[in-house]
């Protein structure tokens, strides 16, 4: 019942005031002691009950995994270029996981592939921490990496707008006579 003071009362006489109301009596807190119930009409409080579980659903931040594939003879300047993508995606919000795929022969060289993925949490140390150190699975050795929780998504900036605001900052240092 709206506006009524909640208080302590029979479940007999909690069920008639509800008849009276032509409400239904709702099981709230079970394991409260006692029990809490509400007056209210039963259709009404599943929907808003689903609503808000679909409100709380939407809100809730959906995490994004980006996977980086080596292979066991990376070169130093692929090595790079895949740490800067894993430095963007980091800094987005998303996890990486980077894996080194051994194909036939190559998985007798699994020390290789441990030590690109160290050198890759290493390189990335300042972006991301750690989840899961490098670990052979099949022809795959992987290595998980969060974000940092202090870190906030950086804002895309385009290309353009980064050089019209370099030339804004940088006086004019032509000679005049």
């Amino acid at each position: 019942m709206e506006g009524q003071e909640p208080r302590v009362m029979s479940t007999q006489e909690a069920i008639k005031l509800a008849e009276q109301a032509g409400l239904d009596l709702v099981e709230i807190a079970a394991q409260a002691d006692p029990p809490v119930c509400k007056i209210v009409d039963y259709q009404k409080f599943l929907y808003e009950r689903k609503k808000k579980e679909k409100e709380t659903k939407a809100k809730a931040s959906k995490q994004v995994l980006k996977e980086i594939r080596f292979g066991p003879n990376t070169d130093e300047h692929d090595f790079n270029f895949k740490v800067k993508h894993a430095i963007h995606f980091l800094e987005e919000g998303a996890k990486v996981k980077a894996y080194v795929h051994f194909r036939g022969r190559a998985i007798a060289y699994k020390s290789r592939g441990e030590i690109i993925l160290l050198k890759f949490a290493q390189a990335l140390e300042e972006y991301g921490k750690v989840e899961m150190l490098p670990k052979l699975e099949g022809n795959r050795m992987f290595l998980h990496l969060a974000p940092l929780p202090n870190k906030k998504p950086k804002p895309v900036v385009k290309p353009a707008e980064e050089k019209a605001a370099e030339k804004a900052e940088k006086p004019d240092t032509t000679n005049e006579a």
